[in-house]
C-alpha cells in the first residue's frame, strides 16, 4: 500500500518501517495530535483490525506502555497487544481498534435520541464500567491525568475501556522515569514485542509473537457490587478479537485539535525529565480544582474529581463546567461550589497559586443539585462525593461501586441492551453544533481575556494578582 500526502512528514515514518508493514496492512489514519498518530490497520496473520499508535514523544511512550503492561487483564482497559520500537524510531503501540467512545455516544445522545436522552439504566452500566477501570488503575498505584469521555472507548458490544495513558503516572517511590521495565529493543527487530507475563521477569527471552485474549467472549452476567471488585472482574468477561473499534491517541484526537485550545491543553508543558509531576495535566473541562491552582503534589484524587464530570456529563448531555480558560473554569466551578476557602478545604491556602488569585466573593451558589434538575437524590449525592474541594473527601471507585445507588431498580441493563452510536469521532469532527458551539472561544490564554470590567490585574512580589468583583 502506498504511503498518502499527508502534510507532515512524521506521517510516512511507519510505512517505511518494514518491521511494522510485514506484520500490518495500514487501511488509514484515524487520529493526529501533537504526540502521536493513530492507524487502522489489520493484522496480516489473521486480518485482526488493530489501532496502531505511533507516538512521537520518548516520555509519553514509556508511560502508555509500562501502564498497559501493568493493566492488561483489566476487562475494563483497552488491550495493548503489542509494541514495536527500536533505536532512533518512535514507538509503535499495536492496540485493540475501538470504534466509539463515550464522548461521541454523549453527542449523539444529546442530538438523536428521545428527550429522555440516556436512559438511569444506561448511565449506570457505564458508570459501573468507568469505576471498575478506574479502579484497576489506581490499585495499580496508576493516576491516570486525563480521564474524560472522549478516552473512553466503547466496543460494539457496549463494553467501555479506559484509553490513552500517554499522561498517567505510577505513584510508587521506587520508580521513576528512567526505571520502566520495558524491553525498547526487541531482539528480533522484525518481530514486535508482544506482553506475555514471561517477557517481563526473562529481559533474554526471544520475543514471541501473538498474544490474543482469546477465550473471553461472555458478557457481563452480575453486577452484584456489594462485593469486591476483585471479585467483579472475575464475572465480568468481555469479547476481545474481532469486536474492534476507535483509535487511542487521545480518541477523538480530531476533535480535541478542533478544540485544543478551547478545552484541551494537549500536554504542552510536560513532567520535567527527573519525573516531577506537573499541574499541567489533562482536559480543562475535567480537570480537579487543585491541577487549576497548580498543584504539583496530587495523587489518584484527581481522577476521581474528573470521574464526577463525567458522570454529570452522561446525566445533563452538556459538560459540567466548560471553561474557556483557566480562570473561566476556576469562576465556574465557584459559581456553582462557592468559594474555595480554609472553612471549604482546609490547607487550600498552601496550593502554589491559592494567594495570586483572587475572586469576589460567590454569595450564593448554585449547587450541583441546581446543576441536575430532576435527577434523583441518590445521584446528586453520588456526585457530591466526587465534586468536592478537599481531595481527602472524594470517594474512592470502590466505594462507589459499593453505592446502593447501582444495586436498586433500575439495575444496570445488560450490554447487549446499550445503545452505541454509528458515529465516530471523525465523523463528528466534520458535524457542527454541541461542543463546536465554543469553537470561537480560541484563546488559551487567561490574560487575553482580562479586559472586561470587574477585572484588575496587579503585580505582587511573587508575580500577579487578579481580582475579580
Amino acid at each position: 500500500m502506498d504511503a498518502p500526502s499527508y502534510t507532515s512528514s512524521r506521517s510516512w515514518s511507519i510505512y517505511s518501517r518494514a518491521e511494522i508493514t510485514n506484520h500490518y496492512e495500514i487501511l488509514e489514519r484515524v487520529g493526529s495530535g501533537a504526540y502521536s498518530d493513530v492507524y487502522r490497520a489489520r493484522r496480516r496473520s489473521d486480518n485482526l483490525i488493530v489501532a496502531l499508535k505511533e507516538i512521537h514523544d520518548y516520555q509519553s511512550a514509556f508511560r502508555e506502555i509500562e501502564a498497559l503492561q501493568m493493566l492488561q487483564n483489566s476487562p475494563n482497559v483497552v488491550t495493548l497487544h503489542g509494541y514495536f520500537w527500536r533505536e532512533h524510531e518512535d514507538a509503535v503501540l499495536v492496540l485493540e481498534f475501538l470504534r466509539t467512545d463515550l464522548g461521541a455516544l454523549i453527542r449523539d445522545a444529546k442530538r438523536n435520541w428521545d428527550e429522555k436522552g440516556i436512559t438511569v439504566g444506561e448511565i449506570k452500566q457505564w458508570m459501573v464500567q468507568i469505576l471498575r477501570g478506574v479502579d484497576a488503575c489506581h490499585r495499580n498505584s496508576i493516576v491516570h491525568r486525563d480521564l474524560k469521555p472522549a478516552n473512553l472507548l466503547i466496543s460494539d458490544d457496549g463494553v467501555l475501556k479506559l484509553a490513552d495513558f500517554g499522561q498517567a503516572r505510577i505513584l510508587l517511590e521506587s520508580r521513576c522515569v528512567n526505571e520502566y521495565n520495558i524491553p525498547l529493543e526487541p531482539l528480533n527487530p522484525d518481530e514486535p514485542w508482544q506482553p506475555e507475563q514471561s517477557e517481563l521477569s526473562e529481559k533474554d527471552k526471544t520475543c514471541k509473537e501473538g498474544l490474543e485474549n482469546e477465550g473471553q467472549n461472555q458478557e457481563l452476567q452480575d453486577y452484584n457490587t456489594n462485593n469486591s471488585v476483585e471479585e467483579a472482574e472475575k464475572e465480568m468477561n468481555f469479547h476481545d478479537g474481532n469486536t474492534s473499534c476507535l483509535a487511542t491517541c487521545t480518541t477523538s484526537q480530531l476533535v480535541d485539535d478542533a478544540l485544543k485550545s478551547v478545552y484541551s491543553y494537549e500536554e504542552e508543558r510536560r513532567d520535567d525529565g527527573n519525573g516531577g509531576m506537573t499541574s499541567c495535566v489533562g482536559t480543562r473541562w475535567y480537570r480537579a480544582l487543585e491541577l487549576l491552582y497548580g498543584s504539583v503534589d496530587y495523587g489518584q484524587e484527581i481522577d476521581l474529581w474528573s470521574l464526577g464530570c463525567i458522570f454529570v456529563e452522561l446525566l445533563k448531555l452538556e459538560p459540567l463546567f466548560p471553561g474557556t480558560s483557566d480562570i473561566d473554569q476556576l469562576c465556574r466551578i465557584f459559581d456553582v461550589l462557592g468559594n474555595l476557602t480554609e472553612d471549604s478545604w482546609s490547607g487550600c491556602s498552601k496550593l502554589p497559586d491559592y494567594g495570586k488569585i483572587s475572586f469576589g466573593k460567590v454569595e450564593n451558589p448554585l449547587g450541583l443539585e441546581a446543576c441536575l434538575p430532576n435527577r434523583s437524590s441518590d445521584e446528586i449525592h453520588l456526585i457530591q462525593k466526587l465534586v468536592c474541594y478537599d481531595p481527602a473527601s472524594r470517594a474512592t471507585a470502590m466505594e462507589l461501586l459499593q453505592e446502593k445507588y447501582f444495586s436498586e431498580e433500575p439495575l444496570p441493563i445488560p450490554l447487549n441492551e446499550l445503545r452505541i452510536p454509528f458515529t465516530n469521532s471523525r465523523q463528528d469532527e466534520r458535524s457542527s453544533g454541541n461542543w463546536f458551539d465554543y469553537k470561537g472561544m480560541d484563546s488559551d490564554s487567561d490574560f487575553e481575556e482580562f479586559a472586561r470590567d470587574g477585572v484588575v490585574v496587579s503585580t505582587t512580589n511573587g508575580g500577579f494578582s487578579i481580582q475579580f468583583s
